[in-house]
């Protein structure tokens, strides 16, 4: 830009100077006599008239040469200013109004005192009179432990079953009672991929079109507590789609590697906390996402269902009366000190180990199902914070077996998982106890009366 305005000045006063002696040639052309011709311009060139008159078209038209080439470059020079302007107004523009939004208020917020939490047991108490006195929301004490315990194993909860039975209510009364509002995300039938949950870069307006999903993502990572998306009636569109990359981003562990990305690029006017264009998923985030069992749904694949916890909602509970003792603002890492202490005090005996193991491999040999790694890593923490939340360890393996592994034989032919239900049972009492698994038991009777 410097060496265009350097050369524009030089070519400029070359114009200047080769106008001047055109101009003089000129005039001492048009005075030129025998008398004067001998004293003019042109005696010192020692030229002949029709050589100087040559001289002066040629010193003409380099003179509107120059000058045509000197103005070319001025008006080039105020181009790049202007464009150089333009750009440096857009990388100062920021595209994410509701995130820079964020950045900006984050310092100004009070954030309220975390809560002194002594035990889970007594947190799932507090929440089900909480979610009774207050909201007149009823739940069972196995809804409530399975729900807590859930999320001491994944980070993604599924709530199924017929509708009105309080699947999305669950959620939303427990961002009331942590004080920490539950995000709700209907989900659309069209929903194919990412940009459905975190919006998408309109290139028209020169901005992004951030969901809410989006800036509770951004808001997470600012905070210790406890964000809860929930993914309405999530099985609506295929959920290993839209949510796929969230999939495989809740496998690995919290830290640098687990980002989602929002958008291709980046601009030095993005939020704080994007880097090239991603955004961290912070372990505080938990998704739960309710599944009604009806025609106009799709069915959850097993690689859904497998990374997830499914609890079962299929009758409403009965009111009870209860004393609400207050909310309970619980930050992430006092959960996760509950959880490990839960696991320490109440670690998986090797007898139920064995159970469990005995039963994987009859289920292998009978029907071709197992635990699998993924199933068995998250049974070592389940069962073990249910119990510390109050329940039993029969009920605990109940509810894992039946909506962890018995749930894969809905894949299976009807009429051969009539014809093992009866096996499968009787080894089930007898590794557990007569009638001690009643939701597997329930499962398994159901083949019976398809066929």
């Amino acid at each position: 830009m410097k060496r265009s305005v350097v050369l524009s000045v030089i070519l400029s006063a070359a114009a200047g100077v080769i106008t001047l002696i055109g101009v003089l040639l000129v005039i001492s052309l048009l005075q030129h006599n025998e008398t004067q011709g001998e004293a003019g311009w042109n005696s010192f060139l020692m030229l002949p008239d029709s050589a100087a008159v040559v001289v002066s078209v040629i010193l003409i038209l380099l003179d509107i040469a120059c000058t045509v080439f000197a103005v070319m470059l001025i008006i080039s020079n105020i181009r790049t200013k202007k464009a150089a302007s333009d750009s440096e107004k857009v990388s100062k523009k920021t595209r994410f109004s509701k995130l820079h939004r964020i950045d900006s208020d984050v310092f100004k917020k009070e954030k309220p005192p975390y809560d002194e939490v002594k035990s889970l047991q007594n947190f799932c108490e507090s929440f089900r009179d909480f979610a009774a006195s207050e909201m007149g929301l009823y739940y069972d004490r196995s809804v409530i432990r399975a729900y807590v315990a859930a999320m001491s194993c994944t980070h993604l909860i599924i709530l199924q079953g017929i509708s009105g039975t309080g699947k999305t209510s669950l959620p939303f009364a427990f961002g009331k009672y942590i004080n920490s509002d539950a995000s709700v995300t209907p989900v659309q039938p069209s929903w194919k991929d990412r940009s459905d949950l975190l919006g998408y870069y309109n290139e028209f307006t020169d901005s992004y079109t951030e969901t809410e999903l989006l800036c509770r993502l951004y808001e997470a990572n600012l905070t210790d507590d406890i964000y809860t998306v929930v993914l309405d009636e999530m099985n609506i569109a295929r959920v290993e789609y839209y949510f796929a990359e969230f999939l495989s981003l809740l496998e690995l562990p919290a830290g640098a590697s687990r980002r989602v990305r929002v958008t291709s690029d980046s601009r030095p006017s993005d939020p704080a906390l994007f880097k090239n264009g991603t955004l961290a998923l912070s372990n505080n985030v938990y998704f739960v996402g309710t599944a009604n069992n009806d025609d106009s749904t799709l069915s959850i694949s097993d690689k859904v269902c497998d990374r997830a916890f499914i609890i079962e909602l299929n009758s409403r509970s009965k009111p009870f009366s209860a004393v609400s003792a207050g909310r309970s603002h619980i930050c992430r890492t006092k959960l996760t000190e509950l959880f490990n202490e839960a696991r320490a005090s109440h670690p998986m005996s090797e007898q139920m180990k064995g159970k469990l193991s005995r039963l994987d491999e009859y289920l292998t040999d009978r029907t071709g199902i197992s635990f699998g790694n993924r199933v068995k890593r998250q049974a070592e923490i389940f069962i073990p914070v249910y119990v510390s939340c109050g329940g039993e360890w029969e009920e605990a393996a109940d509810m894992l077996i039946s909506r962890k592994i018995l749930n894969k034989m809905d894949s299976l032919d009807p009429v051969f998982c009539c014809g093992e239900a009866d096996g499968i049972l009787r080894q089930l009492d007898s590794l557990f106890g007569e009638g001690k698994m009643p939701l597997c038991a329930a499962y398994l009777k159901k083949f019976k009366a398809v066929i």
